[in-house]
């Protein structure tokens, strides 16, 4: 399997990084449309020509809305778009985690918490029971959202913060 990473930027280095770690991919390779970089294989609009059965295309944008764009398109064109946790990472069997979503070192989603489409939680970042967390959004490095939160698509949880239990309750 082949790992086709849109964007060469320091998200996409991190998104190559847990990819290889994972031995799921036999190659990971870049497009971004930055000429000035000698390890890419081509521009973003190129993904096309290397879409197929054996390849998974993942945008690795670090703005929330850009990168579900992709997400959205990539889908619908039919295109694999994987979904990525790294190993030290701890997700309840009862959790659901969405397509293109990154799921980094040491970060917990826990007991019966939906992670929908798109999202990035970070190196140690903290989802607790029953959460929603909308498309595209970003809980970043080390940032704890309590249990029985809705948090809003592509909203950013910066780095740190904490929401507290119910702060967006689901039925809200």
């Amino acid at each position: 399997m082949r790992l086709l990473i849109i964007g060469a930027g320091g998200y996409g280095k991190t998104v190559a990084d847990i990819a290889r770690q994972s031995g799921r991919y036999d190659s990971v390779d870049f497009l971004d449309d930055n000429e000035s970089l000698d390890y890419t294989v081509g521009k973003c609009s190129d993904y096309t020509k290397f879409a197929n059965a054996d390849t998974e295309v993942y945008p690795a944008f670090g703005n929330n809305e850009s990168r579900l764009k992709w997400i959205n398109k990539l889908i619908s064109e039919g295109i694999n778009v994987p979904t990525i946790v790294h190993e030290t990472a701890y997700i309840s069997p009862t959790a659901k985690i969405g397509k293109g979503t990154i799921v980094l070192p040491r970060a917990v989603i826990n007991t019966d918490c939906v992670v929908k489409n798109g999202c990035i939680i970070n190196c140690g970042a903290i989802v607790d029971h029953g959460c929603i967390i909308g498309r595209g959004s970003h809980i970043c490095l080390g940032a704890i959202v309590k249990g029985e939160n809705k948090i809003a698509e592509c909203t950013k949880i910066e780095a740190g913060e904490v929401v507290q239990m119910r702060a967006f309750p689901i039925g809200g």
